[in-house]
């Protein structure tokens, strides 16, 4: 499964990069959002690369169908590393994946944040691949959906944020 997705802000890349990086900011975002046991595990930046690494337990965005639920919990623990390069001036690129412990699914993705002046757009391509016999396109294509309902509540709270 892949999701595309394109999300402008109203800021300059410069201030969106920042909050991607603030320790604050991703505190704040996830509390608006729901999480817990929030804790960013590794933040570095400097003028060309950056790594983050935040852990947390949320909840799904919507019912889990009884056939997947042996899969998923009410609480998940989820782990998500993100890889970010400058390409330019005005163009950030970014490699990630997130784990969810105790899912048998890869989720990762590619985000390419573009610089225009005073706004930029984040375009977020995001792969969902499961193996499971049987059930791999249906925990697949849930893991999907779920995630694209996050995604947009993130972009959200990120806008209001700002």
């Amino acid at each position: 499964m892949e999701l595309e997705l394109e999300h402008p802000y109203e800021a300059g890349l410069e201030r969106v990069l920042g909050a991607f990086f603030s320790e604050d900011h991703i505190l704040e975002k996830n509390a608006r959002l729901g999480s817990r046991n929030v804790r960013v595990a590794e933040l570095s930046r400097d003028e060309s690369s950056g790594k983050l690494v935040i852990e947390r337990e949320v909840t799904t965005s919507s019912e889990v169908p009884g056939i997947l639920a042996s899969f998923h919990r009410e609480w998940n623990q989820v782990r998500q590393e993100e890889h970010w390069f400058r390409k330019s001036d005005n163009e950030w690129h970014c490699e990630f994946r997130i784990r969810i412990e105790g899912v048998p699914a890869k989720i990762k993705g590619m985000m390419r944040l573009l610089g225009q002046g005073e706004t930029c757009t984040n375009l977020v391509t995001l792969n969902v691949r499961c193996d499971v016999p049987f059930l791999g396109k249906k925990i697949a294509q849930f893991l999907a959906d779920d995630s694209h309902a996050k995604i947009r509540r993130e972009y959200e709270a990120t806008r209001q944020l700002l």
